[in-house]
């Protein structure tokens, strides 16, 4: 018996929607990364893109567990001298509140052309709603 290889001719595609709200950061974004890289599947294979896309709402309602609202940092370089700019997960999520649930999905991606595509299949809105519906997406419940 030979073992299945997925290619990409032959990769089904789901549409999911996820409700962030009051969910827990890290542990809605393994789940979402896990969707994303097909892990879920039984034809997952490493080399190829066989994930979902997956379409997050309510992101500006998610939260983060002891003091990582004041503690936990965001730090980016502008590529000029002193160019370190650092803000805080509260900071985040008053200007930019679908940003760390899109930041700590990237992270759990492959750190490779794969994982940007993988990642361009994520859909972050901070409300409840969304310009999906013709897809007709799945409640998921994570």
């Amino acid at each position: 018996m030979k073992t299945f290889m997925a290619n990409s001719a032959n990769v089904e595609r789901k549409w999911y929607v996820v409700d962030a709200k009051g969910k827990t950061l890290g542990r809605l974004s393994s789940e979402i990364a896990k969707i994303l890289r097909g892990k879920h599947k039984p034809t997952y294979t490493p080399h190829v893109d066989t994930g979902d896309f997956v379409i997050v709402i309510n992101a500006d309602q998610v939260e983060v567990t002891g003091k990582k609202e004041e503690q936990k940092l965001y730090r980016r370089h502008t590529s000029y001298p002193k160019g370190l700019r650092e803000v805080t997960f509260r900071q985040l999520m008053e200007k930019k509140p679908t940003e760390a649930i899109y930041l700590a999905v990237k992270g759990m991606l492959p750190h490779n052309s794969l994982g940007r595509a993988m990642l361009k299949k994520l859909k972050v809105y901070a409300g409840p709603d969304h310009k999906h519906e013709a897809q007709q997406p799945e409640l998921l419940e994570l």
